[in-house]
């Protein structure tokens, strides 16, 4: 029979109920259980005088002291005469002292007895008995009787076989039983609530629920339902209230929640405490959660110590986490093991492990095993694998497939892949589409792909009216338009294109200093653009020889028009063979127009070397 309910009732546990729990299991004894041991010897006593007098009710509550002590022998024949002048607390309990001698037939006959005769825990007691023989009709009805009479175990037993029937007064049931301080009533109870609201619980979408659901979890776990406190944690810490979060994951983590141990090692961890993190993801993995065992291999991957990672990377796997071969690849790739590496990927992606499968895909890849590696991106991007998406893009793309290769540049971007996003827009802008291309190029920026920034940029730049002329120095605009910004972003991220643009946007606003310092960070990042466009600035400024290092720069870079700069500063210093030997290489760099001065320049540098 499949028990979920507290340890306080007799049928769920198979044994006797604990002392203070007795009470709620018999549900009809008169006399509170919890006295010191003088109070109950003294109260034994007086209810053996009481009892040899024939009064019914001494002889059922001495029965049931000493049922639950334990005493069988002697609590019987009290049960029994008391049973025999019709009590029905003493029927209830003789039938809790037949069921341990493990005579459960009688034992339902005594609670029938007791359930006729009004009692509502005989009448939940003999429900489950009939549910344990598979005779649900009969343990509805006796569940139901219980469960009327406002006894809690009798709405949440009622409750938890019509759950299993999939009927839907389940809830109602399950709800009573929680309200009346079942606490594994109300786990459920929030459970079937955080179900309704997705795959996270997240409240924000129907807060109403959710926030019943967490008073719930509340309630059971103030009742010590150590499930109830992890699920409340993890509420918690969704909402950022992650003090409040830690307590209700340290005390389900004490009460032997290994998922809780785990949870309160990343918490942990997250707050710069790796070593209490430790403490607890080794008692969670200890306990066998696959989770904490890969956590502490990271961990110990990060101190630089692979053979105690790979161990817990082994632990996490033998409990059945298919992450512990993913991360056992991926220690043995860092290695440079790749046959061992392919053999972990291989068997995390045959359990359906999609970012093996994809890591798996790229192993093959890289060595030159193209057709082995398009399966297994194809099964990892089926399987969610934003990443796998993506590489398939560029396997279809590097065929020449470009429709194909859209079409999963398309897929991961969807879902959030930054350069996926930027190779879309990349193609809708070759296609014209430049709407759909700035839609792109805005999430890949956002994002933070310099390069998405740097060509939305060029779109949003190539909108702009035309700037009027102006001198060096003079100032044009001073407010920075969206283009510009996007390409002060570009460049603030290394894009040297971007850089080169920022100086010349710079420059057009009469900002010589801001303009250098674009221009020469570009150059030193080896942009002969940034080189050329330096020297013109420095040139301006009257810095010749300065300006020539740079176009030299930029020369060897192959840039046409620094050579050809470059010919004419030294033609001008009179050094002609120099300045030929310049002239030569603008010719041979280009373009068509740098070429002809050049060739000109070359010509009558030759002549009056010849002269």
């Amino acid at each position: 029979m499949d028990v979920m309910g507290d340890k306080a009732t007799l049928l769920e546990t198979g044994r006797f109920v604990q002392p203070a729990d007795f009470s709620e299991s018999t549900g009809d004894l008169s006399q509170p259980m919890d006295r010191d041991e003088t109070g109950e010897a003294a109260e034994e006593a007086r209810l053996r005088v009481a009892a040899e007098t024939g009064d019914v009710e001494a002889m059922s509550v001495l029965g049931a002291l000493l049922l639950r002590r334990g005493d069988l022998d002697g609590a019987e024949p009290h049960l029994r005469a008391a049973t025999a002048a019709g009590d029905r607390a003493a029927a209830n309990n003789l039938g809790v002292l037949l069921y341990q001698r493990g005579y459960a037939d009688d034992a339902a006959g005594w609670w029938r007895i007791a359930a006729v005769a009004g009692s509502a825990a005989a009448a939940h007691a003999l429900g489950r008995h009939h549910r344990e023989r598979g005779d649900e009709p009969a343990a509805e009805y006796w569940l139901r009787q219980s469960a009327e009479q406002g006894h809690a175990l009798g709405a949440y037993a009622l409750a938890d076989l019509l759950e299993h029937r999939g009927d839907a007064g389940a809830e109602p049931w399950m709800r009573t039983a929680a309200e009346r301080g079942h606490r594994e009533a109300a786990y459920r109870l929030a459970r079937t609530l955080d179900r309704r609201l997705g795959p996270e619980g997240d409240i924000g979408d129907d807060h109403g629920a959710g926030a019943e659901a967490e008073q719930w979890y509340r309630q059971a776990a103030a009742r010590g339902h150590r499930r109830a406190a992890l699920h409340l944690g993890a509420i918690l810490e969704r909402r950022g209230a992650l003090k409040e979060a830690g307590r209700w994951y340290l005390t389900s983590a004490k009460d032997g929640e290994a998922r809780a141990a785990c949870a309160l090692g990343f918490l942990l961890r997250d707050a710069g405490d790796t070593e209490s993190a430790a403490v607890w993801w080794l008692r969670a993995a200890q306990d066998g959660d696959g989770n904490a065992a890969n956590a502490l291999g990271a961990l110990h991957a990060e101190r630089g110590e692979p053979q105690t990672a790979e161990r817990w990377y082994r632990a996490a796997m033998d409990a059945g986490d298919d992450n512990g071969a993913h991360n056992l690849g991926l220690l043995c790739a860092e290695q440079g093991r790749t046959a061992q590496a392919e053999q972990w990927y291989r068997r995390a992606a045959y359990a359906g492990h999609r970012e093996a499968a994809n890591a798996l895909a790229i192993l093959l890849l890289q060595g030159g095993d193209t057709a082995g590696a398009e399966p297994w991106f194809s099964k990892a991007a089926e399987a969610g694998s934003v990443d796998a998406a993506f590489n398939l893009g560029i396997l279809f793309a590097g065929r020449g497939e470009e429709a194909v290769a859209l079409r999963w540049y398309e897929r991961a971007a969807a879902a959030g892949h930054t350069e996926a996003a930027l190779q879309v827009g990349i193609a809708r802008l070759r296609d014209g589409d430049e709407a759909t291309a700035e839609r792109h190029l805005r999430c890949a920026a956002g994002g933070g792909s310099a390069e998405a920034a740097y060509r939305l940029a060029t779109v949003l730049d190539a909108r702009r009216p035309p700037v009027p002329a102006h001198s060096l120095g003079e100032p044009v605009h001073t407010e920075k338009s969206e283009c510009e910004e996007w390409y002060e972003r570009a460049a603030s991220q290394g894009h040297r294109r971007a850089q080169v643009r920022v100086g010349m946007l710079a420059a057009a606003r009469g900002d010589v200093v801001e303009a250098a310092r674009w221009y020469r960070e570009a150059a030193e990042a080896g942009s002969r653009n940034g080189a050329f466009n330096l020297g013109l600035l420095l040139a301006r400024e009257g810095s010749d020889p300065e300006a020539a290092v740079w176009w030299a720069r930029a020369a060897d870079a192959g840039h046409g028009r620094a050579a050809l700069r470059l010919a004419l500063v030294y033609a001008r210093r009179g050094e002609l063979a120099e300045g030929q030997r310049w002239a030569d290489r603008a010719v041979e760099l280009g373009p068509a127009e740098v070429s002809e001065r050049a060739a000109r320049l070359r010509d009558a540098l030759r002549e009056e070397l010849s002269a």
